[in-house]
């Protein structure tokens, strides 16, 4: 049922940095919660990602630049631990709940409403762990006439007009990196702090 493995040693003994014994799990795929947690376990918190049985984060997938991983899933998910839990079953609701238990912080980006289905949102958190730090990623809230929208880093860099100043007039291009997801990303971690 769970597999764990470390996606890369911490570069400083991780009990010397400033989240030394603060524990996060996460709930995560593709690049902003992912940038988040990773920024999280830069300072020294340790990071437990959860991650479907069914391949888990498709990020994993991007590519396969770093021995057969995709550049963009080592980059953000260095010095993490991974659980692979099937939260549709009552055994894996019932790990990620002890995990939940003995965590600090609990970031998700899930697809909209997932969380609140699974009781995994910030509100039905609170009730159950008073002292877990909740974090919500969404692409357009949790509430307002978008809530419903899935969002993709293509798709706000368009909405927001950054891909007209990139590329050549006649031919609008997105930047290079999910800039939009880092975004979201660091201020997540910012909130969190």
């Amino acid at each position: 049922m769970a597999v764990h493995f470390d996606a890369g040693a911490a570069a400083t003994p991780s009990n010397t940095l400033p989240l030394a014994g603060i524990t996060v799990v996460s709930i995560e795929q593709a690049v902003a919660a992912p940038f988040a947690t990773r920024q999280l376990a830069d300072l020294g918190a340790r990071v437990i990602k959860i991650e479907r049985p069914d391949g888990g984060d498709f990020a994993r997938r991007y590519d396969e630049t770093v021995h057969g991983q995709s550049s963009y899933f080592v980059w953000l998910n260095r010095s993490k631990e991974s659980v692979t839990l099937d939260l549709k079953s009552a055994e894996g609701r019932d790990i990620l709940e002890r995990l939940l238990a003995t965590a600090d912080v609990f970031v998700q980006n899930l697809a909209p409403g997932a969380a609140a289905r699974m009781h995994l949102d910030a509100d039905s958190l609170r009730q159950r762990h008073p002292a877990l730090i909740p974090c919500d990623i969404s692409g357009y809230g949790n509430t307002g006439p978008w809530s419903d929208r899935k969002a993709y880093d293509m798709l706000v860099q368009g909405e927001t007009g950054l891909i007209s100043l990139t590329g050549p007039a006649d031919c609008p291009s997105k930047t290079g990196v999910s800039i939009a997801d880092i975004a979201a990303g660091m201020y997540a971690y910012s909130g969190i702090l």
